[in-house]
């Protein structure tokens, strides 16, 4: 109650700040969610389509369970490569062996845009934390700036130095700096976990690659 008090007793400048770093609070918070539930479904649809893929005795075999695991990151990269290496079987030139790749490296590189693509999927609306995190503080800062020195001209008005005629709009500005702060906090440190989750995610996209690589040249050149 202390603090809608004072809320309610601050300026226009103070409450427009305290709404914006709410905002984005809000965001954030629903930004955090969002991509935590992402990454959770994509790790847990890979780890299910890796085991499938490892199994299957064909790549045809397995399409039917990249399409079926549609969050896995894994599952883009098995539909980029082997889209590729059908569209190179279907439009072999004549008189060239069947089944087989001519180009293992146009393989390689599909792997590889569909790297970045499922990357720019895992890591959509990430960007948003860290600007929460750098941002919000200092809007904090300006709100209790602001306050502070309407503060002071208070006191300019009245002439009261007293402490007891400082400390309630001090402490109605300080206000705005705990809100960007507890907006800052969690953003960051999510910023930094989905940073790490991010760099798995890579890894084990770079290991498929790798995999699916091995594979296509024993079976396909």
């Amino acid at each position: 109650m202390q603090l809608w008090g004072a809320f309610e007793h601050a300026g226009w400048v103070g409450k427009l700040v305290f709404a914006i770093l709410l905002l984005f609070s809000v965001a954030s918070w629903s930004t955090m969610i969002a991509v935590e539930l992402r990454f959770r479904r994509s790790f847990a649809a890979s780890r299910s389509f890796l085991d499938i893929f490892r199994r299957g005795k064909r790549l045809a075999d397995v399409q039917s369970a990249a399409d079926q695991n549609k969050y896995s990151a894994l599952a883009g990269l098995f539909r980029a490569g082997f889209a590729e290496i059908d569209a190179q079987i279907k439009h072999a030139s004549p008189g060239a062996p069947p089944n087989t790749v001519k180009s293992l490296d146009a393989v390689e590189r599909a792997l590889y845009r569909a790297i970045r693509v499922e990357s720019t999927r895992l890591q959509r609306n990430v960007p948003f934390l860290a600007t929460t995190a750098s941002a919000t503080p200092f809007i904090g800062l300006f709100g209790t700036v602001w306050g502070i020195m309407d503060a002071f001209r208070e006191i300019g008005m009245t002439g009261s130095t007293s402490i007891v005629a400082v400390a309630p709009g001090i402490s109605e500005a300080l206000i705005n700096t705990a809100a960007g702060l507890f907006a800052a906090i969690p953003a960051l440190l999510a910023y930094n976990r989905f940073s790490h989750l991010l760099r798995l995610a890579r890894g084990e996209m770079e290991e498929f690659n790798l995999e699916f690589l091995n594979l296509t040249e024993r079976n396909f050149t």
